[in-house]
């Protein structure tokens, strides 16, 4: 494996276990935290360099969902990032 596919990897898990901090769970017990909340946060600003980019790697593995393509700081902040494994 070679190490940018082994990084996105390593970057997806440091991103679940964030959404996990930040996040709530809903109805459906599934953890979920709005865009803005995780754009927003320090500890995230300091970890992820392209945020969006490892959020849209995420959701081609199915490990979260959310709607839309790509998420913009600002207009997508409301935007639920649903993680759907733990």
């Amino acid at each position: 494996m070679h190490y940018a596919t082994m990084n996105v990897a390593h970057e997806v898990n440091l991103l679940v276990g964030e959404i996990e901090r930040l996040g709530t769970r809903n109805a459906d017990g599934q953890t979920s935290v709005k865009f803005g909340v995780l754009f927003n946060d320090d500890r995230c600003a300091n970890i992820f360099e392209a945020l969006v980019g490892t959020l849209r790697a995420a959701k081609r593995k199915k490990i979260v969902t959310f709607d839309g393509e790509l998420l913009l700081q600002g207009v997508h902040d409301n935007v639920d990032i649903v993680l759907l494994q733990n």
